[in-house]
């Protein structure tokens, strides 16, 4: 599955939406620069992201890239004196797309399924650890490479790495800055499914077109619930199951997918 954009593209890039269903599609569109990151992209990525929670009608989201790569990164020129004054890239108030719990922002409640094909070095690896499911081209070249440049990585890396793959995994690619492939992301659970590389977009579209049909409130609450085990502990997590339910036995979706069991049917969820 590929995309084209329709509108002319500005310099500086831009991040271009697309509903389809009940999904919204959100484009890293600068081809012709490796989606290289600017400032203007940055906040039309918050701006997006802030869309997809908003939205009742919406109940997944979908990051992808047009041309052949997801990014080469962040332009640095294009960043430098931002990240040397301390200035946020994305304005606070925001749904923050690394989703890591940055103070001044919002957290996402709904999932995102990333869809990652050719070059992800630096903040395209955050922005895919911040996702809740990766899908990948057999070939990526993924590369964490901040200690290169001077810097600390400040989009999620340092957290996620180790939770996924242990902290001496995490090291070998933090600090080293080598690059790895595709099948090392899989095996240190960076990404959870492997397709070629023209299929990318279609089968991350196609898990969330499965997620989209489930009951949104339940979607929302499972995802929220096992995040929260993640990152306080399972007992923050089941304390929580009681007033979870409740909200969720008051609900129109509950009464809908009763009635689907019992007419033995597919049920149709509204997400109130």
């Amino acid at each position: 599955m590929e995309l084209t954009t329709t509108t002319p593209l500005p310099a500086h890039g831009c991040i271009e939406t697309q509903v389809v269903g009940n999904v919204l599609l959100i484009g890293i569109n600068r081809p012709a620069k490796r989606n290289g990151w600017t400032p203007e992209m940055f906040r039309q990525l918050g701006e997006a992201y802030t869309r997809l929670d908003d939205d009742p009608s919406l109940f997944v989201g979908v990051l992808h890239a047009f041309g052949d790569h997801f990014t080469a990164g962040l332009d640095m020129p294009a960043v430098q004196s931002h990240l040397e004054r301390g200035q946020k890239l994305i304005p606070e108030g925001l749904v923050e797309p690394h989703d890591f719990g940055k103070p001044g922002y919002r957290r996402r409640t709904k999932p995102v399924v990333a869809a990652v094909k050719g070059i992800c070095f630096t903040v395209g690896i955050e922005l895919m650890l911040g996702a809740d499911i990766v899908v990948a081209g057999e070939d990526c070249r993924f590369c964490q490479k901040e200690v290169q440049r001077g810097l600390m990585p400040g989009g999620g890396a340092t957290l996620r790495m180790s939770e996924r793959a242990g902290l001496g995994n995490a090291m070998l690619y933090l600090l080293t800055g080598d690059e790895f492939d595709t099948p090392t992301a899989y095996r240190l659970n960076f990404v959870q499914k492997v397709v070629p590389n023209a299929l990318v977009l279609e089968e991350a579209l196609a898990i969330a077109q499965r997620i989209a049909a489930q009951a949104p409130l339940a979607v929302t609450a499972t995802r929220l619930n096992a995040i929260k085990a993640v990152e306080e502990g399972p007992a923050a997590a089941v304390a929580d199951f009681a007033a979870i339910s409740k909200k969720i036995f008051a609900s129109e979706d509950w009464a809908e997918g009763v009635r689907s069991f019992v007419e033995k049917r597919p049920a149709v969820f509204k997400g109130r």
